[in-house]
């Protein structure tokens, strides 16, 4: 069995404009987590939101934990959270105001993460 085999990817495109979505993300990749799983969430367009201090803390969907809490979880156990730079270049946002753990990153670290094949999701 490869490496990469024991790899999970959960690319994130939504965020205040979908909080199911984002929730439903974050749930996830905590799950691939506790499963043994190296695991890397990629977050882009409208996602790239979620990497700024303060704003999951606005989304609570009923029936899930806080999304803050599920992000700060995810991290704490070891997760990655790659910041797609143009998306979040072109929100103009503050690199200074980035959650812990959460990196900007090209597409290509992406790729590099998934090169030779690795189970992933997409909300």
């Amino acid at each position: 069995m490869s490496a990469n085999a024991n790899r999970f990817v959960v690319t994130l495109t939504s965020s205040h404009d979908n909080p199911d979505r984002a929730t439903v993300a974050f749930v996830v990749a905590n799950a691939a987590l506790g499963s043994d799983r190296e695991t890397l969430v990629f977050l882009s367009v409208e996602a790239v939101r979620l990497a700024i201090r303060g704003e999951a803390g606005k989304i609570h969907e009923s029936g899930f934990a806080p999304l803050a809490d599920l992000i700060q979880q995810f991290t704490e156990n070891g997760g990655k959270i790659l910041v797609c730079s143009p998306c979040f270049k072109k929100r103009s946002l503050d690199e200074a105001q980035l959650i812990p753990g959460a990196v900007i990153a090209g597409g290509a670290k992406l790729v590099e993460f998934m090169a030779g094949g690795v189970s992933s999701v997409s909300y």
